[in-house]
């Protein structure tokens, strides 16, 4: 079985984030990236399947040179080979197009559910829409039966198995495997494991960002005494609203 993993490379949850060139430009100083939280779930998952049943674990991401340690540390991980697909990450189809060209031949795909940074939770099914094979998300649990894939999906309220034919495109999230940590061995490894550069395929571009905004700073906190519960209905009234 060959399984395709594609990877984002986002700043890590912790960063302070900024913009410049008048809030047109993402600012990447001092900004630690790492693989996007629900890739790392993917991953970990396609290295379980890949120590249980012998399958080859390819990386794939879209992305400048800047982007090389994020894929490394997938290589040490765990995945044999990589492919780096040299260009910006302009918008969610630019993305979905070139890793539709890629995937190919590959009996799953995965890849999380969504990208931390954009949080647009659409990719995956714009590639299975785009190779005319199955697309299911978000995928808490699954496993390989043969030819079959057997998931558990989140649904609101509650949770939904589903079974679908490979090859198949899933968006994971937790709990479908626990993350990896790269031990020193992965590390060596990793740096001689193969990781393929390709130009983009030519694209339309159907999204542009125009500028971006931070959200709005909190409110100063307000402190009623426990025992003064008219101001506290009061102010819920007339400044909170809420009443």
């Amino acid at each position: 079985m060959k399984i395709l993993v594609c990877v984002s490379h986002v700043p890590d949850t912790t960063s302070k984030i900024a913009f410049v060139d008048n809030n047109t430009k993402f600012d990447t100083t001092a900004v630690q990236f790492i693989i996007g939280p629900y890739e790392d779930y993917a991953l970990a998952r396609a290295v379980e399947l890949k120590e249980s049943s012998g399958a080859t674990v390819t990386v794939l991401n879209v992305g400048l040179a800047d982007t090389e340690p994020t894929i490394r540390k997938a290589l040490a991980i765990g995945a044999d080979d990589a492919i780096r697909v040299n260009s910006e990450p302009t918008d969610s189809f630019f993305v979905a197009s070139q890793i539709a060209e890629h995937a190919k031949g590959y009996d799953l795909i995965l890849m999380g559910r969504e990208s931390i940074d954009f949080n647009s939770g659409v990719v995956h099914a714009m590639v299975g829409e785009m190779l005319g094979i199955p697309s299911v998300s978000p995928v808490m649990k699954l496993d390989i039966d043969g030819t079959k894939a057997k998931m558990t999906k989140e649904i609101e309220g509650g949770k939904e198995q589903v079974e679908a034919n490979l090859p198949l495109v899933a968006g994971c999230q937790e709990p479908i495997a626990e993350w990896k940590i790269p031990n020193m061995r992965g590390i060596m490894s990793a740096r001689t494991k193969p990781l393929k550069v390709v130009e983009p395929k030519a694209t339309e571009q159907s999204v542009a960002n125009k500028n971006f905004e931070l959200p709005a700073p909190k409110g100063a906190v307000k402190m009623i005494s426990a025992d003064n519960v008219a101001e506290l209905v009061t102010r819920l009234k007339t400044e909170a609203k809420v009443l």
